[in-house]
């Protein structure tokens, strides 16, 4: 259990006592705060007084005391899955896997089977435990619904290693999608600070005064009708950098039902149609840079394709 208190300040005076609390414990959802509130685990004392019947509504008065009990975590067991997994290269440091759409990386919430943990867990019998049970040799991740090459680490030596490459953005990581309108231009920049989009935390917004710099640049391979086929490499990897610096110039992302609108004429699209394709860094072991490709998934060229793109 752990226990969190508060003096409200003259700048909180009056505001609601789950905005207040969200503001605060900025890794804990709104929602998650309110449920806290509602089995009684936040507490409020005026005056020397407590306040009784706390409701998430609650208005705050400056000088208030509010005291939180954050229960403790009970970590499910990740079980071993026996699931096809799509390797392009494997050795006693690294593995490089090939992810497919609708493929969760590792388990959270609401996904605690079918993750790629599951899947590795049965394959290797040794994974880096630097981030913990629940993301045995996850390195760096990419979205449910993003496929493509991601880096696996098999003990935590290489952990280390491949995490300082990807804190000095010195790892090699091109993309391609597909995204809504065309270009006059072969190739551009798109420059913008990222961070959580204040009107909901689930998502990311270009956030100039608070946000971190990120950096992606394009190039167009294909202009379609209404759509272009392009080739992304980022400088930074920033979470859902490709997706929102591409919602913030207009050109959405095909099928990104969150950035964008998600409706489209290609039908059973599920997500945003974007692949990560090569991927290069300095092996942990040789010493050598190596670079590896995950081909255009099925999905992706039916798209190209299609007369109606």
């Amino acid at each position: 259990m752990n226990i969190y208190d508060y003096v409200v300040s003259d700048e909180m005076d009056g505001e609601r006592l789950d905005v207040y609390l969200s503001l605060l414990l900025e890794d804990k959802s709104r929602s998650y705060i309110q449920k806290l509130i509602k089995s009684g685990n936040v507490s409020v004392i005026r005056s020397d007084k407590p306040i009784l019947k706390i409701k998430n509504s609650c208005i705050l008065s400056e000088n208030d005391k509010v005291q939180v009990e954050v229960p403790d975590i009970t970590m499910p067991t990740i079980e071993a899955e026996n699931i096809d997994l799509d390797i392009i290269y494997e050795d006693d440091d690294i593995l490089i896997v090939n992810k497919p759409k609708e493929m969760v990386v590792h388990p959270a919430a609401g996904h605690y089977t079918h993750t790629l943990v599951n899947g590795l867990l049965y394959h290797c019998k040794n994974l880096s435990g630097i981030n913990g049970v629940m993301r045995p040799g996850i390195v760096h991740r990419i979205d449910m619904n993003t496929t493509g090459a991601l880096i696996v680490c098999k003990n935590d030596y290489s952990h280390k290693f491949i995490a300082e490459q990807l804190a000095k953005h010195s790892i090699t990581r091109k993309y391609e999608g597909i995204v809504h309108g065309v270009f006059d231009n072969e190739a551009g920049t798109v420059e913008g600070a990222i961070g959580r989009d204040k009107n909901d935390r689930k998502k990311m917004a270009i956030d100039l005064k608070n946000g971190k710099p990120a950096i992606t640049h394009y190039k167009v391979i294909k202009n379609y009708k209404n759509h272009a086929h392009l080739e992304f490499q980022l400088e930074t990897g920033r979470t859902h950098q490709i997706r929102v610096h591409m919602k913030s110039i207009n050109h959405p992302l095909l099928g990104d039902d969150i950035y964008g609108s998600g409706k489209s004429k290609i039908k059973n699209l599920k997500g945003q149609c974007l692949h990560a394709r090569i991927i290069g860094f300095i092996h942990p072991t040789t010493g050598k840079y190596v670079e590896f490709e995950a081909p255009l998934p099925k999905y992706f060229i039916d798209i190209l394709e299609k007369s109606s793109l």
